[in-house]
């Protein structure tokens, strides 16, 4: 695989921008993050609404949560904490909780889409980011099935490969994961200028740089630039782990890499309609 290796390391003077909005997951304090028992949060952004959920303690010791919801502008939030009680315990019948009061406002501002500053209550701003308890910057972590789409106007270009063998590493790398055709490769950036970051390579079956991919990742989602045969960035481009590293998929429905013969049955009838409608809108422009 010494082929990689020098092509990775080509790259490796590619920059990068990242748009982003917060990753939906749980959330911790940075400097809380000791292995041991303690507060964190979960968040969720769905279009413009933030939804936070925080497990916390009082002052007297007892486990407390905490819901606040409001809207997101310019990667920034601000909302109250609020408190309740008298809910539901294991094994209890129908009872509803009801809010109890406020521990005051929370503000966070988010810097990436895994990491940010939250200010709590009574304290002073802290750094706040992802919590990721299943992947680490390990090569390994790179394993599974993975989708890479250029996102411009022109001609599409996808890439679905399955990351499955560890070989050796760049000098700025720490392995580079390999498909089992050996022609599509990528290492996580240790070193150096791109540091933090995944560089991905596709090679042409005479060895030559195909394209490429510079991009950061959080669990199973991605995002970066594509990156051409000369090895220049000309646009971004998104990236999806569809498939874990024993194979299960992490979507919504589908559960392998084997699509049965869909649409079928009442899906069929239903997708002519939808053509025709589409139609429709394209002819008339849209207008109605």
């Amino acid at each position: 695989m010494k082929k990689f290796a020098l092509t990775l390391a080509a790259l490796a003077c590619t920059s990068a921008a990242y748009a982003f909005m917060p990753q939906a997951g749980t959330w911790i304090v940075t400097s809380e993050n000791n292995g041991q028992p303690g507060r964190g949060f979960g968040l969720d952004v769905q279009d413009s609404t933030l939804v936070m959920q925080m497990y916390a303690y009082q002052a007297n010791g007892n486990p407390t949560f905490y819901l606040s919801a409001g809207q997101i502008s310019n990667d920034q939030y601000s909302a109250p904490l609020n408190e309740y009680s008298g809910g539901r315990y294991f094994g209890s019948g129908d009872r509803n909780g009801v809010q109890t009061g406020s521990a005051g406002n929370v503000a966070i501002r988010f810097t990436s889409g895994t990491t940010g500053f939250i200010t709590f209550p009574g304290e002073a701003e802290k750094a706040i980011s992802r919590y990721s308890f299943g992947y680490s910057s390990a090569a390994s972590s790179l394993r599974g099935i993975w989708l890479f789409s250029r996102l411009d106007s022109l001609t599409p270009v996808s890439d679905f490969v399955q990351l499955s063998t560890i070989t050796s590493g760049t000098s700025t790398g720490n392995g580079v994961v390999v498909s089992a055709d050996g022609r599509f490769g990528c290492e996580q950036q240790v070193s150096g200028s791109l540091a933090g970051t995944v560089l991905c390579v596709r090679l042409t079956t005479s060895g030559a740089l195909e394209r490429g991919y510079q991009f950061v990742y959080s669990v199973n989602d991605g995002d970066g630039l594509y990156l051409n045969s000369s090895g220049n960035a000309t646009s971004i481009a998104v990236m999806r782990r569809l498939g874990n590293t024993a194979g299960t998929g992490t979507g919504v429905l589908i559960k392998s890499d084997t699509a049965d013969d869909e649409p079928a049955g009442p899906a069929q009838t239903l997708i002519g309609q939808l053509r025709s409608r589409i139609e429709q809108l394209s002819q008339a422009g849209l207008s109605d």
